[in-house]
């Protein structure tokens, strides 16, 4: 074994390969040969999609497990610990398991330069074989087409939602995006469309595979009644269904998303009514509209950090106002739209508190102001060198029923759960 801590292993695999994202499949195709695993023992069901990719992973896993599956999960990013990455029957795996499945995947690649997520999700599928899991939910970490988890054939496969992001490496419109999306799509396998506007690529690609695609809106719709909800698609109507314990109204269509992928892969991977009324009740996400344990003032985290989740944000803000105030906690990546995300939010926020991040990708504080200055207004924001300094100002001005809203990239938000959590907020 090369190192003895999980640490190690990871600050290592940061320094493997010289790009962070590198998009191709060779590289992880040729591991997987090496290491048997072209064709796991186990059914995949992979998930893709700009916003919801970790909502509807939430659901399936729950789902599956309720059923009485032993399931793997793969996520990404994490928030506090890498661990959180890799997950069977709802735990996260150890840090002895994946230092031993980071060893298996070194010894496995020989001379092949792996990018940190690409050695990441062969060791996810390296450990899920060592555990014997029946099922594994695979989450899309860039993309689709050619990301790492794709070089696996999926059972089924669901694009959640197309929106712009990342477009740097997906193309600059929702089209090519969704061509990018339909990748992980199979040919004559369910492939889920949770979008209810899909891009002509989209449709195209599944079209051309073909795919037995099915479409939200259209193939497939749920629709509000007394005290729940009811799911409709080709296989007929699930009613009665409870509200999904995932906050905020976006979680119908990923709840609904899920159900059809499940009906539609009934046949390998039969889950009967009763387990799916369970998930929908079980399933649980960090920083999805999380309400945040405290006292006079209320806090939530969302990793909103593209237009489309910023407009998701929006409307639970709405439907949920606060009883005075609401003040904003954000810190965002350079290469991320952030006047229109800051635009989209603005009508709910009283007051601005900005923080920097760290890293290649990372700005100042100041930078992130010159760049919403127009959407926000000179007044009603200030700066701060971390996000966490942030934060402790925000909540240094709150009164009795502000409540403070912590948003932006993934690292802004794991920022304040950490310093919660090393000072014994939570």
């Amino acid at each position: 074994m090369r190192f003895k801590t999980l640490a190690e292993w990871l600050h290592w695999q940061e320094q493997l390969h010289p790009n962070i994202i590198d998009l191709g499949l060779n590289r992880v195709r040729c591991v997987l040969d090496a290491m048997a695993l072209t064709q796991p023992p186990f059914r995949v069901l992979t998930v893709g999609g700009t916003n919801g990719k970790g909502s509807c992973v939430a659901f399936l896993d729950a789902m599956l497990r309720a059923n009485g599956y032993l399931v793997g999960a793969y996520i990404s990013p994490h928030l506090l610990r890498y661990n959180e990455r890799v997950l069977v029957s709802g735990t996260e795996i150890s840090d002895a398991e994946l230092c031993a499945a980071f060893a298996r995947v070194d010894a496995a690649r020989g001379e092949v330069s792996l990018t940190y997520f690409e050695f990441g999700t062969l060791a996810a599928l390296d450990i899920f074989r060592q555990r014997q899991v029946q099922v594994a939910v695979l989450e899309v970490g860039l993309g689709g087409r050619l990301d790492a988890v794709n070089a696996v054939d999926a059972e089924a496969a669901l694009v959640a939602s197309i929106g712009l992001d990342h477009q740097e490496w997906l193309g600059h419109d929702r089209d090519s995006i969704g061509y990018e999306k339909a990748g992980i799509y199979r040919a004559y396998r369910p492939a889920i469309c949770g979008d209810r506007q899909p891009p002509a690529r989209l449709l195209q690609s599944a079209r051309q595979l073909p795919a037995e695609l099915r479409v939200l809106g259209r193939d497939f719709d749920w629709q509000t009644a007394a005290g729940g909800w009811s799911w409709s698609g080709p296989e007929g109507e699930l009613a009665d269904l409870p509200v999904p314990a995932l906050p905020g109204a976006i979680q119908f269509d990923n709840a609904a998303s899920v159900i059809a992928l499940l009906q539609a892969v009934r046949p390998a991977v039969p889950v009967d009514d009763a387990a799916i009324r369970a998930g929908l009740m079980a399933a649980r996400i960090r920083a999805r509209f999380e309400h945040l344990p405290g006292g006079d003032v209320g806090c939530i985290v969302d990793v909103a950090h593209n237009p489309a989740a910023a407009q998701v944000l929006a409307r639970n803000l709405a439907a949920a106002p606060a009883c005075a105030r609401t003040l904003a906690v954000l810190g965002m990546f350079r290469d991320k739209a952030a006047e229109e995300v800051v635009r989209a939010v603005a009508p709910q926020i009283n007051r601005w508190f900005l923080g920097g991040l760290e890293g290649p990708r990372g700005q100042t504080a100041a930078e992130l102001a010159r760049r919403i200055r127009s959407a926000v207004g000179e007044g009603q924001m200030e700066a701060h060198g971390t996000v966490v300094g942030a934060y402790e100002a925000a909540r240094g001005v709150a009164r009795t029923g502000d409540r403070i809203v912590v948003f932006g990239s993934f690292q802004a938000v794991s920022a304040v759960l950490r310093h919660r959590q090393e000072s014994g907020t939570n």
